[in-house]
């Protein structure tokens, strides 16, 4: 019935806008209006103007609300909707010409029905009109909005089954009587106010709200390309995200408080919505998308941006590999450490075995347990399993994956106990299998003991190891940069002959000053070593209460001592044994 009583208000609509443009007036006979001199007067009320008109003038929910009445909703919807408003602007425009032409500005601002005083028998078709035009907000504002709100009840977004079947409910043709009791209750406040423009205002905002909500979805599929999403009516992603910024504005240049107000209340009702409807993924799969495109984007771009690189700057892009996940978790807080703020890291957690379901199975298993047991721990490492039938297998497997954040590995980081030794044989008869790829190294061996971060990292320099000296000073500095190491400080240590003193000195110096590290001077210790005395020893001496101590490591040592060269360090706590595959400029 309501949408029938519509195409009489239409008609009548249509009747009264011809007779009030072929009506005369005295004032048309010196008509003085010249586009080239019109001015743009009375700004300041451009938008409570637009405020009033706008919920009506868009009608852009009436379409989606009556969308189960329609034979053709898809197609229907976008055209009706943007027909509608581009015949209605054009109306508008002729009908502020037609007003400027026939009557006086003062007379236009005194008299409120000066229409009829233009129309041809104005005195009852512009009330009529008036009627007619008024009738069919409220008709289509009746018929959409209890639609609107039995929908939301029927997806079960109000608090409690009960109140969900009531609202829900129809009435014997299939009405929905009491969500339309709900939705007039409401339109009776508002009408009560007696106030339009605080009215108007309100409403809008939440008109704008729906308005800017629906292009910034559009927006995001377009943008995330999902293959899901195949609309039959095509649009561009531009004009989408234009809708929406400027949607945004509107609300703010009409009313700050009460765009701030229904904001705010949307998203509150939005995140109500989502925990009583946990279920339903909607925007969150569509924000993924987005952020998924970004990200192939991203990576689309650095790939072929790498060639075109004309400054070294190195940043770490590290891959861990480890079997010993549930058993020791030091590794992982390390790769954290590195790749918190400056780097990446991925963490590979090692599945010996054949790929078949149950290692799958077990694999996925392993996921979410990993995922769980480091939630609390804010890391920011990408987390998986690799299934493999020996270590050294999984290694050849783990360094030939391409980069997650977009840019190739360059790091490899391994760990052992360091009291018993697991792990340290299978890492010594890998490492020239790692270096064949040109990956720097990193080898952590724990104590499972409790680091005491404020002791500050120790870093250790010889002038045997100068290849290794910068990436552990980076990594020292990278390390810094966690909020676990707030409080700490680094210390460099460099061991060398004595008549070299002062020149070493002035090299870390000047490397800790030009590189703007936050290392001072007296930070910078330089060891002259004893002919009577190992290195080990030193380190020992000097570093027994560090947090951390970060010494080189040469390739060619371990080819040659095999367990040797990590062993003497007993007084220690956690050490880092770092191999640079070149060295490392710091800008």
């Amino acid at each position: 019935m309501g949408v029938k009583a519509l195409y009489i208000i239409v008609g009548i609509l249509a009747i009264s806008l011809i007779m009030f443009f072929l009506g005369k007036t005295g004032y048309a006979a010196n008509p003085d209006l010249e586009f080239q001199g019109l001015e743009f007067r009375n700004t300041g009320d451009f938008f409570v103007v637009f405020a009033i008109i706008f919920p009506a003038f868009t009608g852009m929910t009436a379409g989606v609300g009556l969308s189960g009445d329609l034979k053709n909703p898809s197609k229907s919807i976008p055209l009706g909707s943007i027909l509608a408003t581009v015949i209605g602007m054009i109306i508008y425009f002729f009908v502020i010409y037609k007003l400027a032409i026939s009557v006086s500005p003062e007379e236009m601002i005194n008299n409120q029905l000066v229409m009829s005083k233009i129309a041809i028998a104005g005195f009852l078709i512009i009330p009529l009109g008036l009627a007619a035009s008024t009738f069919s907000s409220a008709l289509g504002s009746i018929l959409v909005a209890p639609r609107t709100m039995q929908a939301l009840a029927v997806d079960g977004s109000f608090p409690g089954k009960k109140i969900n079947g009531w609202v829900a409910a129809n009435d014997k043709k299939g009405e929905p009587k009491n969500a339309t009791l709900i939705t007039a209750l409401i339109a009776i406040v508002f009408v009560a106010i007696g106030d339009v423009n605080a009215v108007a205002g309100v409403i809008s905002m939440f008109f704008m709200v729906t308005y800017g909500a629906i292009c910034l979805i559009s927006f995001l599929n377009h943008f995330g390309a999902s293959p899901s999403y195949r609309p039959s009516f095509k649009s561009k992603w531009y004009i989408s995200l234009i809708g929406f910024v400027v949607s945004v504005w509107v609300m703010f240049k009409i009313d700050a408080t009460y765009a701030i107000v229904s904001l705010i209340m949307m998203t509150l009702l939005y995140l109500y919505i989502s925990y009583s409807n946990k279920h339903r993924k909607g925007l969150q799969s569509i924000f993924a998308n987005a952020i998924f495109q970004m990200n192939r984007n991203i990576q689309v771009y650095l790939q072929k941006s790498s060639n075109s690189k004309t400054e070294n700057e190195w940043r770490p892009s590290a891959i861990c590999i480890s079997k010993s996940t549930f058993n020791r978790s030091e590794v992982f807080k390390l790769l954290n450490w590195i790749s918190y703020k400056y780097g990446f890291g991925t963490y590979l957690h090692l599945i010996e075995g054949y790929y078949s379901k149950a290692t799958v199975d077990e694999s996925r298993d392993d996921i979410q347990k990993i995922i769980e047991k480091f939630r609390h721990t804010n890391n920011q490492i990408y987390v998986d399993t690799i299934i493999s039938p020996s270590y050294t297998s999984s290694i050849a497997q783990a360094i030939q994956m391409p980069g997650v954040a977009g840019m190739e590995n360059n790091m490899v980081i391994f760990d052992y106990d360091k009291e018993s030794n697991e792990n340290l044989d299978n890492i010594i008869d890998n490492l020239s299998l790692i270096r064949s790829g040109n990956f720097d190294i990193c080898i952590l061996a724990s104590t499972g003991k409790h680091i005491e971060y404020y002791n500050g990292i120790h870093v250790w320099i010889s002038s045997s190891d100068t290849d290794n000296a910068n990436l552990m000073i980076l990594l020292s500095f990278i390390i810094l940069g966690h909020p676990d190491w707030k409080k700490s400080t680094i210390m460099i240590f460099d061991v060398c002959e004595e008549s070299d003193e002062k020149a070493v000195r002035k090299r870390l110096e000047k490397l800790v000053q030009t590189g703007r590290l936050p290392i001072s001077e007296h930070n910078i210790e330089i060891v002259k070593q004893p002919k009577d005395s190992s290195v080990k020893a030193i380190i020992n001496e000097k570093s027994a209460d560090a947090a951390l101590t970060i010494v080189g490591l040469r390739t060619e040592a371990v080819k040659h001592d095999k367990e040797k060269v990590f062993a003497g360090y007993d007084r220690l706590g956690s050490m880092l044994f770092v191999n640079s595959h070149d060295e490392k400029e710091i800008i």
